[in-house]
């Protein structure tokens, strides 16, 4: 048997319509950029061919201290680029001094920025001034990656972080990992919540997106809806209504389908995009109207 080579996916035929990719990783340094056969994309070519396939703006993400100047930087450079920024749950709880092992068996090692944890979230919101930034995110609960002494500093965290996004009137942006009815008492515990809440990369199934659907919420969906063991995502999907699911990428990670295994970028976005209009039995240009007039109501127009 012929032996599968890693390769940059080829270019999609161009959508119908645009959209946007409302929750990526964008490459902040060359170095970032994962190889295929030896190749690294660089960013002028990736945004360039997300251009080219319909993606018109993508929102990338910066969750650590460090990476939230030179990600603005970033999004200053490219047209249709904002920022979401704030303390991904994994680092919360290293800026509390948790590194004990976590359940996937990595020990969590401490860098000289996790600084206290009120004084990173003191310098989260300062950055979240700047006008390149539209969001707040990606924060929320992780139980797979961090140990549970950790959980107690990614609740605090959130609890701050859903603070914050409502101060600064900014759609929140969360990252649930195996943590679905914690992440909705944080929530609920905030009481009247008025802006967008975006759970990102949604990985639950329908009955959990009734609960999000109840509330107001946003499910945004990710390459995982088109792999053929997530029959869950795709009944998830068909119970949200329609005016409240997004897409993203969550790059250079989960690449839908017919690609999946092959580093991830905006512009193969449009494979999750014609999967979800085929479980909405729309047209694809209504597809993508519905796509990006959800995207543009939660995160504005630039």
């Amino acid at each position: 048997m012929a032996r599968h080579t890693r390769t940059w996916p080829e270019l999609p035929r161009p959508l119908d319509g645009t959209v946007m990719d409302n929750h990526t990783h964008l490459p902040i340094v060359p170095a970032q950029i994962p190889k295929a056969n030896g190749f690294a994309m660089p960013l002028d070519e990736q945004i360039s061919a997300a251009r080219a396939t319909g993606i018109a703006r993508q929102v990338t993400s910066a969750c650590e201290l460090p990476d939230f100047a030179a990600m603005i930087e970033l999004a200053s450079t490219y047209e249709g680029v904002r920022v979401a920024l704030a303390l991904h749950p994994n680092e919360a709880a290293l800026h509390d001094g948790c590194v004990e092992p976590s359940p996937d068996g990595l020990t969590p090692q401490q860098s000289t920025h996790h600084i206290p944890l009120d004084d990173a979230l003191a310098a989260l919101e300062k950055a979240l001034d700047n006008p390149m930034v539209v969001a707040v995110g990606e924060t929320g609960l992780d139980y797979f990656r961090t140990a549970e002494a950790g959980r107690d500093a990614q609740k605090r965290s959130f609890a701050a972080h859903i603070d914050l996004a409502q101060h600064k009137g900014l759609p929140l942006q969360i990252h649930d990992r195996e943590a679905h009815a914690d992440c909705l008492e944080v929530l609920d515990r905030a009481g009247n919540i008025d802006i967008p809440v975006v759970f990102h990369c949604f990985s639950g199934d329908a009955h959990f997106a009734h609960e999000l659907a109840e509330r107001g919420f946003y499910a945004s969906f990710a390459g995982p809806i088109t792999y053929p063991a997530n029959a869950h995502l795709r009944e998830a999907l068909v119970a949200m209504p329609r005016e409240l699911v997004l897409v993203e990428t969550d790059a250079p990670y989960l690449t839908p389908v017919p690609h999946r295994g092959s580093p991830n970028a905006s512009y193969v976005m449009a494979h999750s995009v014609r999967h979800i209009g085929e479980l909405w039995d729309l047209p694809e240009d209504l597809t993508c109207a519905q796509l990006m007039s959800n995207s543009t109501r939660v995160y504005g127009e630039w």
